[in-house]
């Protein structure tokens, strides 16, 4: 597809990696020089300079024939004209990332008038993952399938696990309603079959509804549980956007912020969190709000330094899940050494989120890939199909399937109904299908099987 990005600051830097690397034509548009020829010569793209939100520049950088244009500027005033403007000039689809509370809230009234194909709260969609997270605190990380019907859950094998040492097909899958899909140990990583034996330390991933999952967690002895006290560290805006999720699902809530007026704002936006003024670096004001007990700690400071160090401060002295923003991507390799429990990117997780918009939108062009997600620093992809009539693989048993090695089908969706397959189970016209493999590039669902 041939996309234009307005903005090269942060947000669209990632979004413009994230899409380049799946193969589209990028052009990025901004009234910085620096941040258009930095950007443009790292990714060998078309950089133009000038404000975005203007026809003859939107021109300039080819809205008239572009597929898609996403404005992420700094302003969601301009970032909605932008794409208001792009329509003009015959662009068919637009994304407007929108921050402000007060304008996500009014979106739906405007969204028609203003032709928007799709906005995206890059602070809201921190807050959903780190939501999410937090539902099963023992997690590594959750990936959703057919709307949130089936989730890809990856998990820590701890020593006292009833299932160390045995075989997949020797674990109870609560009558095949649940599937071990993956298991990383050490540098390696592995599509499991029945054979494969899970060993103390593994990480596991394992795909169900969630309710099912929570089953299974707790009959293999593995320590998943919700979160009910969460202490929430800095009150920008994702901060207020997770404290109204994790209350709306009934967990105690208390916000540490150092600004008195930001303080207020708060009180008066979230009566039922607890909200104190302080600093979140004062080890002894933590202890005394009962950080060595609550169940789920998130550092949403400024500045990741901050929260990078308070984040190993707490994990020295409480048991509770950790989730630590980090925005600089060039502390990646120092992170990976410093054993910290979760780390939250907001502007990588706003490029995937976007990147999964495209890809549905591509289904009318060719791909038929619903959701593709990332696994095990890239070295497995999960990939959602929908079924066509048309399809070499519908009606058949998925034992009879000649599928490709390291693939695997492991998810079902019919009519809202999810199945975990099995070799009789058959793929039927209109089904969403998961399947995780370590082939890249696949387009189709046909692609799962092998040509020869």
């Amino acid at each position: 597809m041939k996309i234009v990005i307005v903005g090269c600051g942060k947000v669209g830097s990632s979004i413009a990696n994230q899409l380049n690397a799946e193969g589209h034509e990028i052009s990025v548009v901004d009234t910085n020089p620096m941040a258009v020829k930095r950007l443009s010569e790292s990714l060998d793209i078309m950089g133009i300079e000038g404000n975005g939100a203007t026809y003859d520049v939107l021109s300039e950088a080819g809205a008239q024939t572009a597929d898609l244009v996403i404005a992420a500027t700094a302003r969601d005033e301009v970032n909605l004209y932008t794409c208001f403007m792009a329509r003009s000039a015959g662009t068919p689809h637009t994304i407007a990332r929108v921050r402000s509370p007060e304008y996500t809230n009014d979106l739906h009234r405007v969204k028609d008038y203003l032709r928007l194909s799709m906005s995206i709260n890059p602070e809201l969609t921190e807050a959903m993952e780190i939501s999410r997270l937090l539902r099963f605190s023992g997690a590594l990380e959750i990936d959703s399938f057919s709307k949130g019907a089936a989730e890809l859950i990856k998990v820590r094998i701890p020593d006292n696990s009833v299932i160390i040492n045995k075989k997949i097909s020797q674990i109870d899958n609560l009558r095949g309603k649940i599937r071990i899909c993956t298991v990383e140990r050490g540098n390696d990583v592995y599509i499991a079959n029945g054979d494969f034996v899970i060993e103390s330390g593994d990480l596991v991933s394992i795909i169900s509804k969630p309710e099912i999952a929570a089953k299974f967690f707790k009959k293999a002895s593995l320590n998943i549980a919700r979160c009910h006290d969460v202490i929430i560290l800095g009150g920008g805006k994702v901060s207020y956007y997770l404290a109204k999720l994790l209350m709306k699902s009934g967990v105690n809530v208390k916000i540490v912020e150092r600004n008195e007026e930001r303080c207020n704002s708060l009180s008066d936006m979230l009566h039922d969190a607890t909200i104190i003024h302080g600093d979140c670096m004062d080890q002894d004001l933590l202890l005394s709000e009962g950080i060595e007990s609550v169940d789920g700690v998130v550092a949403l400071m400024d500045y990741d330094e901050e929260n990078i160090l308070i984040s190993l401060y707490i994990q020295s002295v409480s048991q509770a899940k950790i989730i630590t923003k980090v925005n600089n991507e060039s502390f990646d390799s120092i992170i990976d050494n410093l054993g910290l429990q979760h780390v939250i990117n907001p502007k990588v997780l706003t490029g995937e989120y976007i990147a999964r918009y495209i890809r549905a939108m591509q289904n009318s062009l060719g791909s038929n890939v619903e959701t593709l997600y990332k696994l095990h620093e890239d070295q497995i992809e999960a990939l959602e199909f929908r079924a066509r009539s048309t399809s070499k693989i519908v009606g058949k048993a998925i034992m009879e399937l000649n599928l490709k090695d390291d693939l695997q089908i492991i998810c079902i969706s019919r009519a809202g109904k999810v199945i975990i397959p099995h070799g009789n189970d058959m793929i039927m016209p209109d089904d969403l299908v998961v399947v995780i493999t370590k082939h890249k590039g696949l387009n189709d669902l046909d692609d799962i099987l092998n040509r020869r």
